[in-house]
C-alpha cells in the first residue's frame, strides 16, 4: 500500500463548495478536480457541474472527495469510504477478494477511464472502502 489510508468524502451537489470550505480552512492544495462534465462517465443532466473527483493535500494530510450523482436518501446524505492506494493489481485483488468475503461489492474491480484499476467494497463490519491501483506506464 502507497502512503496512508485517505477519507474520501461523498456528497450531493455540495462538492464544490465543500472542497473550496476544506481547502481555505485547512490550508489544503488542489491535487486534482475533475467535474462530470469533464470525463467521459455517464450522469443525469442535472450532475453536469458535480464533482466527479478531488483531492486536497498539504504535507502528508489529504482527503478526496465527490458528488454522487445518485439522489440522497434521508440515510445517505454524506458518506465517508476509505482510499486505499494500492502498490500492484495482485494486492487490489488481495484486497478486494478479503473484503467482499461476507461484504457488499458497491462497484467491481474494473480498469477506469481515468487510467486505474479501481473498486468499491462494504466489508462485513459495514465500512466502505475504495481501491485504486494507477497504472504503469
Amino acid at each position: 500500500m502507497k502512503g496512508t489510508i485517505i477519507p474520501y468524502l461523498t456528497f450531493y451537489g455540495e462538492g464544490k463548495e465543500a472542497a473550496e470550505f476544506y481547502a481555505n480552512l485547512l490550508g489544503l492544495e488542489e491535487v486534482g478536480m475533475q467535474k462530470y462534465a469533464d470525463a467521459n462517465f455517464p450522469h443525469p443532466p442535472e450532475a453536469t457541474d458535480y464533482l466527479l473527483h478531488c483531492h486536497l493535500k498539504k504535507g502528508e494530510f489529504q482527503i478526496m472527495l465527490a458528488d454522487s450523482a445518485d439522489k440522497p436518501s434521508e440515510y445517505n446524505k454524506n458518506g465517508v469510504a476509505l482510499l486505499i492506494d494500492c502498490e500492484s493489481v495482485e494486492e487490489a485483488n488481495q484486497l478486494y477478494d478479503g473484503l467482499r468475503e461476507e461484504g457488499e461489492v458497491l462497484m467491481a474491480l474494473q480498469d477506469t477511464f481515468w487510467g486505474a484499476k479501481y473498486g468499491k467494497v462494504k466489508d462485513k463490519f459495514g465500512f466502505t472502502w475504495d481501491l485504486n491501483c494507477e497504472k504503469e506506464g
